[in-house]
């Protein structure tokens, strides 16, 4: 157990918390936002007396562990009581009525909560926190509307995330209008979209998309500076480099002329009865970032699943050489889809003096924080959130890429966070001039616009490093 000293920052971010009812922390992750956040609810409650019942929203696996494992750490936080409201509906119903000031309920199930306190009606909760806002980025998502029903019972909220903006300046909307009710950016999506956005693709009165004005950016940052406040954990932090290292793949001539085909003919033979079909430009970038890993899923003629079948092991041979050039240092990989996790495990059973082990809980990253793991194999769906896996590795490989940014650094930011005490070197495996490198390019131009988000909103408090 922690004696907590707080840094200048974190301090700045509690202080944020007690004086403004409704405000965002978009922290870069390693910061210390659960603490933070844990410190001022205690604050709240038991010396200003503020708040009664405090609910937090979090991804699954963030509620089931990371907050409580956060109380348990540090002494100042040994009399808060967390209920996890998670499980089935009686299980669900029983942890609310415990006596607890705090109260964790996974996202998903936030539209039944709502209606379970009557429609709203009855709801209990006077303090919001939501950890992993930009899971309510979607003003159409059932989890938005539910709670933008209870936002007038809700004194306080507050936003805790890395990454507010995953794909661009329209992500703000929702989560800013449970702050304030639309009072900076609009009561409404259109309105916001009115104001800072020109229709980008469309059809007809359709439109598909939308392309920020020249002069969004600055104005929705500075309308949103006075309840928001970003840090970045490389201007508050003494963090090791963070190293990128791109491994190009080159396919043989039979799976490149099959990776043509593919792209071109949107559709692939297999086999004398299997072939692989692509209806739409989606699932064709889908079957192509396949392929690339070296498997696709296919049909039989009949349109019948034909299960999975190898094209290439170009990208295995890749990733097999990758980890023999780490000689022994540990690294955790990230897969995308379920046949290449089957194919990286038979290929790695052949190298017998390595420990493989599949992420699927709490056990296994025990396991490998303890140096018991040589090998770490992980969807970064399944880890991407809470986990602190700095102790076990300081390598990562994305033998499969995800479009999604939020995932992306979260999958990283397991072994590049506070307590890491080597250069974190994150390898991608990318086939030359397959969609690999299409999937680099959206990355790097995602972070561009949420660079931009929190340089613009970076706190700036004077003489931390002088004082630290």
């Amino acid at each position: 157990m922690k004696r907590f000293v707080p840094h200048k920052y974190q301090e700045h971010c509690i202080n944020l918390i007690l004086s403004q009812p409704y405000c965002g922390l978009f922290l870069d992750m390693g910061l210390g936002k659960t603490v933070i956040t844990l410190t001022a609810v205690r604050a709240l409650k038991y010396y200003m007396f503020a708040v009664s019942r405090v609910l937090v929203v979090a991804p699954k696996k963030v509620a089931e562990a990371t907050w409580e494992d956060e109380r348990r750490q540090w002494e100042h936080l040994q009399d808060l009581r967390i209920s996890h409201v998670l499980g089935s509906r009686d299980q669900r119903i029983r942890a609310l009525q415990e006596k607890a000031d705090i109260y964790v309920i996974n996202r998903e199930n936030i539209p039944w909560l709502v209606e379970h306190y009557r429609h709203g009606r009855d709801w209990p909760f006077d303090m919001v926190v939501l950890d992993e806002s930009s899971s309510f980025k979607n003003h159409r998502a059932k989890r938005f509307k539910a709670l933008k029903v209870v936002r007038p019972k809700i004194r306080r909220l507050v936003l805790l995330t890395g990454t507010p903006a995953p794909h661009g300046l329209e992500d703000l909307w929702s989560q800013i209008y449970l702050l304030d009710g639309g009072q900076r950016l609009g009561r409404t999506i259109t309105c916001y979209r009115e104001m800072y956005f020109n229709p980008g693709l469309r059809n007809g009165m359709q439109v598909y998309n939308y392309v920020p004005k020249p002069f969004a950016r600055e104005a929705v940052f500075s309308k949103i500076s006075d309840i928001c406040i970003s840090m970045k954990a490389d201007d508050y932090l003494d963090m090791p480099d963070l190293i990128y290292d791109d491994i190009p793949v080159v396919l043989d001539g039979k799976a490149q002329k099959a990776y043509r085909q593919l792209e071109h003919d949107m559709l692939l033979p297999v086999s004398e009865e299997d072939v692989v079909v692509a209806s739409s430009a989606g699932v064709l970038t889908g079957k192509l970032l396949q392929l690339c890993n070296g498997a696709v899923y296919a049909t039989d003629l009949d349109g019948e699943s034909a299960g999975v079948k190898e094209i290439h092991s170009c990208k295995l041979d890749a990733l097999v050489e990758t980890i023999e050039r780490l000689q022994g240092q540990h690294a955790l990989v990230f897969y995308q889809f379920k046949h290449d996790l089957d194919r990286i495990l038979a290929c790695l059973g052949s190298m017998s003096s390595l420990r493989v082990r599949v992420y699927t809980g709490s056990q296994d990253a025990d396991a490998w924080n303890d140096g018991k793991v040589d090998i770490l194999l992980a969807h970064p769906a399944s880890c991407g959130y809470g986990l602190n896996l700095q102790r076990g590795g300081h390598h990562i490989i994305w033998f499969g890429l995800t479009w999604a940014l939020e995932q992306y650094q979260q999958a990283n930011a397991r072994l590049y966070r506070q307590g890491q005490e080597h250069p974190v070197i994150i390898h991608h495996l990318i086939v030359k001039g397959g969609m690999d490198r299409d999937v680099m390019v959206a990355l790097q131009d995602k972070r561009s616009t949420q660079d931009a988000l929190l340089d613009a909103l970076k706190a700036r408090i004077k003489e931390v490093h002088a004082d630290e």
